[in-house]
């Protein structure tokens, strides 16, 4: 959008000033010579002509601002209006090209605070595609169970009390999958602000270790810690100790009975690495980038009742901290989770 405004305003003004100074010199050259001479039409002539001169100069390079002003608002109007690329930056100097260089610097916080909006959008999109999906099941499960006892279909004692187990395992299983989806909805939509301070972390992994105890004896299997005394790690202990948590459960669910699990931990002056192994089945080498997805699971037979949203919750916990993670497994033989905390 162009505008004549400034430029109108400019010339009313200018021409004012002129003619004032005009009138100035007219009455300085009558007390000077006291009357209009050859000199004084000379001398107003030069006048004159120096006053225009100066117009045109000044008239010239502020016009060249405007412009360079009124490309800017182009450029504005085209990416706001028409979504349309902007050129490439051009660098100068001065305060137009100042006011270039923040154009584009506020161009640049705005496609980021408008992927961020999309972002948001399809994470919501999706996270409410995924719950909605995963509750089909377990829903329509309970209302056949339901309908059967309402109706009283089912008469043996021992059937009825298979159904209101089962019933139990679908309420549990939703109940951890609608938490879990809030936690990661919250952590990923940076709602969590995770409170890092120094920790030892052999208390956290034992706090961890007792989370999944009565899993592990119910199954037979044997915890193993080895993290020294003097290990420390600068994170938030609360969500470092429920991602260690889903970890041993995930281990505990796909290792056999009477297995051994191993909690290791390792500091050296670039690093603390934490590390969870079991020998359970192992994970094909095609399915491990595919194993932090929200609802993926490997082995399906495996404790049917999981949800499978244990992984993607701990690596965005573990993330969120300023960690990574990374598996390790050969099928048939171990699987190895490594969480690293760079110093």
């Amino acid at each position: 959008m162009r505008s004549s405004y400034e430029r109108s305003r400019f010339r009313v003004i200018y021409f004012i000033m002129a003619f004032l100074f005009l009138v100035i010199v007219m009455i300085w050259t009558l007390n000077v010579w006291g009357k209009f001479t050859r000199r004084t039409v000379e001398l107003i002539g030069i006048v004159v002509v120096f006053t225009f001169g100066i117009y045109l100069i000044c008239y010239r390079r502020l016009n060249k601002v405007y412009e360079e002003i009124e490309n800017v608002s182009v450029l504005m109007t085209d990416v706001i209006e028409k979504d349309e690329e902007p050129p490439s930056e051009e660098y100068r100097e001065g305060t137009i090209g100042i006011l270039y260089s923040n154009f584009y610097k506020m161009l640049h916080v705005l496609k980021q605070s408008r992927n961020r909006e999309m972002e948001e959008k399809i994470f919501l999109r999706d996270i409410i595609s995924d719950i909605s999906h995963q509750l089909k099941t377990p829903l329509a499960s309970l209302n056949v169970f339901v309908d059967l006892l309402q109706e009283d279909k089912v008469k043996e004692p021992e059937k009825r009390k298979q159904i209101l187990t089962e019933t139990a395992n679908q309420l549990s299983r939703m109940e951890w999958m609608v938490l879990s989806m809030l936690k990661l909805a919250r952590i990923e939509a940076g709602a969590i602000q995770f409170e890092r301070r120094d920790n030892q972390l052999r208390p956290l992994l034992m706090q961890a270790a007792e989370g999944v105890q009565f899993l592990v004896q119910e199954r037979r299997q044997t915890l193993q810690l080895d993290c020294m005394e003097n290990i420390s790690l600068v994170c938030d202990g609360d969500w470092l100790v429920e991602a260690i948590i889903n970890l041993l459960k995930n281990a505990s669910d796909y290792s056999g009975d009477g297995k051994p699990i191993w909690i290791e931990a390792e500091q050296t002056a670039v690093y603390t690495r934490i590390s969870i192994k079991d020998e359970g089945p192992g994970i094909p080498e095609k399915e491990i980038p595919n194993i932090f997805k929200r609802f993926y699971r490997v082995h399906q037979e495996v404790n049917p009742n999981s949800v499978g949203i244990g992984l993607s919750l701990t690596k965005s916990i573990v993330e969120g901290m300023g960690g990574s993670i990374h598996v390790k497994s050969e099928e048939g033989s171990y699987t190895w989770f490594v969480l690293t905390f760079v110093h």
